[in-house]
C-alpha cells in the first residue's frame, strides 16, 4: 500500500495496480498527481516482481474526468515549466514502459483521462463510461499525447471529428471505433481485468514484452522494417 496523497499504488504478486484516488474531483489530474504518478510509472518500470500494471478510478462516478483546470491553466514561468517537463516527462515515460498495461475505465473518462487511457495497451471499460476530449473548447488543445495516440488508435478522421467537435462517446461506440477492447458490466469491470492481467502475468516476461515492443515499435514503421524489428526480437529471446 502506498502513502500518496492521489493515489492508491498497490502490489499484489506480479500486479501492480494504480487507483487515481480523487473521488470527490472525479479523479480529476492534478499537479500532485502527476508527480505522483510519475513516481508509481517508474516503480513499475524498474520493479522486477511487476509484470502488468493495471490502472483505475476510484469511486463510483469517474476513471479521471480531465485536468485540474485551476492548477494547469495557471501557467508557471517559461523556465519553470521546461525544467518541470525535463524533470517530469511523464507521457513519454508512460509510453517507454516494456511492460503490458491495463485500463479499467468506468464513467468519466475525459480530458487526460482518455489519454491516460490511450497510453495503456489494453482498455476495458464499463457500460457507463464516456469518452471525450473537451480541450478546444476551452481554448487549449491535448497536451498528454491525445492528439497522436487517438488516431493511431481509431484512424484520423474519427479523432478529428471527436475532437474538433467535442461530442462524448458512450461505450459502445467506443468499442465499435476500436478505442476500447471490450465493454463489460460495471460490477465485473475490475475482475475482468484482474483476470486478463493475470493471464498475461502467467507467460514468460522478456516474451511478453518483446511481444509489445514488437507491435507498438512496429506501428511506426514499414512493413519490411517491422519484419526485421520481429526478427531481432525474436533471436534475442534464444
Amino acid at each position: 500500500m502506498s502513502n500518496f496523497e492521489t493515489i492508491i499504488y498497490q502490489k499484489k504478486d506480479s500486479l501492480a495496480y494504480v487507483t487515481f484516488n480523487r473521488p470527490h474531483a472525479l479523479n480529476a489530474y492534478n499537479i500532485k498527481m502527476r508527480d505522483e504518478l510519475y513516481q508509481v510509472l517508474g516503480a513499475i518500470r524498474d520493479d522486477p516482481e511487476v509484470r502488468v500494471g493495471v490502472f483505475q478510478g476510484a469511486g463510483a462516478r469517474a476513471f479521471c474526468a480531465g485536468a485540474d483546470l485551476s492548477e494547469f491553466l495557471s501557467a508557471p514561468s517559461p523556465v519553470v515549466a521546461r525544467q518541470a517537463r525535463w524533470e517530469r516527462d511523464i507521457w513519454r515515460l508512460f509510453l517507454s514502459i516494456a511492460k503490458p498495461l491495463i485500463a479499467a475505465l468506468h464513467g468519466y473518462v475525459l480530458g487526460s483521462g482518455i489519454e491516460i487511457a490511450l497510453c495503456c495497451d489494453i482498455r476495458l471499460a464499463s457500460e457507463d463510461a464516456q469518452f471525450g476530449l473537451p480541450e478546444p473548447a476551452l481554448g487549449i488543445i491535448p497536451a498528454a499525447g491525445g492528439s497522436q495516440t487517438l488516431p493511431r488508435i481509431i484512424g484520423g478522421a474519427k479523432a478529428l471529428e471527436i475532437l474538433l467537435s467535442g461530442r462524448w462517446l458512450g461505450a459502445e461506440e467506443a468499442l465499435s471505433l476500436k478505442l476500447v477492447n471490450r465493454v463489460v458490466p460495471r460490477k465485473k469491470l475490475i475482475a475482468e481485468a484482474e483476470r486478463l492481467a493475470k493471464r498475461i502475468a502467467r507467460f514468460d516476461p522478456a516474451a511478453v514484452s518483446h511481444a509489445k515492443q514488437a507491435i507498438i515499435r512496429g506501428l511506426d514503421l514499414s512493413l519490411g522494417e517491422g519484419l526485421e524489428l520481429e526478427g531481432r526480437l525474436a533471436a534475442s529471446l534464444l
